[in-house]
């Protein structure tokens, strides 16, 4: 199992260092994403441009620039500075991680909790009334953008424009150390929305798998030997559960693109409304940023889903 885990890590690692380069070539061979030409400002001459070059060191072989700057970014964790303000980008992202944090963990929580509990109660009653409506809503919820299902509960729901006034709206993002309560009330409607796609998604992969786990020959012997109902549903639900824990990391990637719609519709202010104002200004440094610590939250999801089904299936880590 040791050499496993070391195994993923060190592709984790590889897997950083080809998104660095990535993301490095992007942003240096574009002529439009150009640092020198975007700090020069409008209309710039050659001559200023040539000086902002050598300052920034933009005029030596890619390779050597490409070599520091994964320096920079191993060592010191610097990732650059804007080209609009001239803050260091690693501080713009650490101010507003708490805030994406506080909106993907809360998600995530509420999509595996709620998704799996709808998912499990449909699987054990299949064709009642109670399953019709949760997958007649779980296909609702599929098939809603987060963008569009972030106004419709916006205009519903939120006190100062919806039409049932009761949690705050766009806007009223207050930091967890600031005031808990309302920190609380204000993230439940940005994580329903960022929530409910995936918790869909789970809901029905889980009424699914137990239906087909719960026909198997082994759920038949275990009730034919006097086994308790709640043992054998325990049995049922941990067969089904298996394929769906390798969805976790894929969700990870989905969370993060939903996080920049919802970060945006309710002003919240994360890692994904900052990546969004980026790209409309061209401050490509922050942007090239926040994909870098986007994509470290992946690669460690991936890796922890990896660790978690070697445990639960042991013949994962042979392969």
């Amino acid at each position: 199992m040791t050499a496993y885990i070391v195994r993923r890590i060190l592709w984790g690692i590889a897997t950083l260092v080809i998104v660095c380069a990535l993301t490095f070539l992007l942003f240096r061979v574009l002529p439009s994403a150009n640092p020198a030409v975007l700090r020069a400002g409008r209309n710039p001459n050659p001559h200023a441009i040539a000086n902002i070059e050598k300052v920034l060191g933009l005029n030596r072989p890619l390779t050597v620039q490409f070599w520091d700057y994964m320096k920079d970014v191993v060592l010191h964790f610097n990732l650059g500075y804007s080209f609009y303000s001239d803050e260091a980008v690693r501080t713009l992202i650490g101010e507003r991680l708490p805030a994406t944090l506080s909106l993907a963990v809360g998600a995530a929580l509420l999509w595996i909790v709620g998704g799996l509990g709808v998912g499990i109660i449909s699987g054990l009653r299949p064709g009642s009334w109670l399953d019709r409506s949760a997958m007649g809503t779980a296909l609702v919820l599929v098939s809603a953008p987060e963008f569009w299902l972030g106004l419709v509960v916006l205009l519903l729901f939120a006190k100062d424009i919806g039409v049932v006034r009761i949690f705050p709206g766009a806007g009223s993002y207050v930091g967890l150390t600031s005031n808990p309560w309302n920190w609380f009330t204000s993230m439940l409607l940005p994580w329903f929305v960022l929530a409910a796609g995936s918790a869909a998604i789970f809901a029905r992969l889980m009424r699914g798998g137990l239906i087909e786990a719960m026909g198997e020959d082994y759920i038949r012997t275990a009730r034919a030997k006097g086994l308790r109902e709640r043992k054998v549903v325990r049995q049922g639900v941990r067969s089904a559960i298996n394929p769906i824990t390798t969805l976790l990391a894929l969700e990870v990637s989905a969370l993060i693109g939903g996080a920049v719609l919802v970060e945006t519709v309710f002003n919240i202010p994360g890692i994904g409304r900052l990546a969004y104002n980026a790209i409309v200004e061209g401050d490509f440094a922050v942007v090239q940023g926040a994909v870098l610590v986007a994509a470290l939250f992946v690669v460690v999801a991936n890796i922890l889903v990896d660790i978690g089904y070697a445990y639960l299936d042991p013949r994962v880590r042979y392969s």
